[in-house]
């Protein structure tokens, strides 16, 4: 079975049809119940509505899982909040909801639900990070950070677990057609990289699921940004002043 979380919209709605397409009965979860019992007549899943900003919403989820299905194989921890703007002008309960939600959330399901993937020797954690989380991006600092936090846990859990039949994915967009820019209050003004489909980003995260490719940006040419910032992060920064 697998868990997809954020599946109410976007990228979540998104790989749970193309995973129900290949033959998955997915557990949904997400805030909006009525999209949920909709996605889930639809898929032949299980709709399973949590609040993942709250502390305990992780294990109400693990547990509701659980008890739907027995065992979860694979989680694709999708949901996910953002906000623009300068970073003292955060208000303080979006900041906190952005580290529940793309941060600690994650975390906190893994935890519950990998001593049982370990114990079967199989199973796929698939965390939905952001090329944010791996550059940078100005006005966007809080996101940034919870991005580039889920990142450094999947590097780290990616060397816990090698050997052990539990592999961990790590699939980067860019910007993506979601509600997601609407929710954060500010629409997408950049002029790249240019918004991907959501299906395109599903695509890739079924990809990860079936094969052994770990990291994955969406789309591929934004590995080479990542791959400069890594490597002359001076450098980068000065075209990115430059070019936004």
């Amino acid at each position: 079975m697998v868990l997809i979380t954020g599946a109410s919209s976007g990228i979540g709605l998104a790989t749970a049809t193309r995973l129900a397409e290949a033959g998955w009965r997915p557990l949904l979860s997400g805030t909006d119940r009525a999209r949920l019992d909709e996605l889930a007549a639809r898929t032949g899943g299980v709709a399973l509505p949590q609040d993942l900003s709250k502390p305990d919403g992780p294990a109400r989820l693990a547990e509701a899982a659980l008890e739907a299905a027995g065992r979860v194989d694979v989680l694709v921890a999708s949901a996910g909040l953002g906000w623009r703007g300068a970073f003292q002008d955060t208000p303080s309960d979006t900041l906190d909801r952005m580290i529940e939600v793309n941060f600690a959330a994650p975390l906190r399901l893994v935890r519950l639900l990998l001593p049982g993937m370990l114990e079967r020797r199989h199973g796929r954690i698939v965390l939905l990070g952001s090329i944010a989380g791996q550059v940078g991006v100005r006005d966007e600092s809080g996101y940034s950070a919870t991005k580039g936090g889920l990142a450094m846990f999947a590097e780290s859990l990616w060397y816990e677990l090698r050997g052990t039949g539990v592999g961990v994915r790590l699939v980067l967009p860019g910007a993506v057609e979601t509600p997601f820019f609407d929710r954060r209050g500010a629409p997408y003004q950049r002029d790249r990289p240019r918004p991907v489909p959501a299906e395109r980003v599903a695509d890739t995260v079924v990809a990860t699921i079936r094969t052994e490719r770990d990291r994955l940006f969406v789309p591929h040419w934004l590995g080479v940004p990542a791959r400069i910032h890594g490597a002359a992060p001076g450098v980068f920064r000065r075209m990115a002043s430059r070019f936004g």
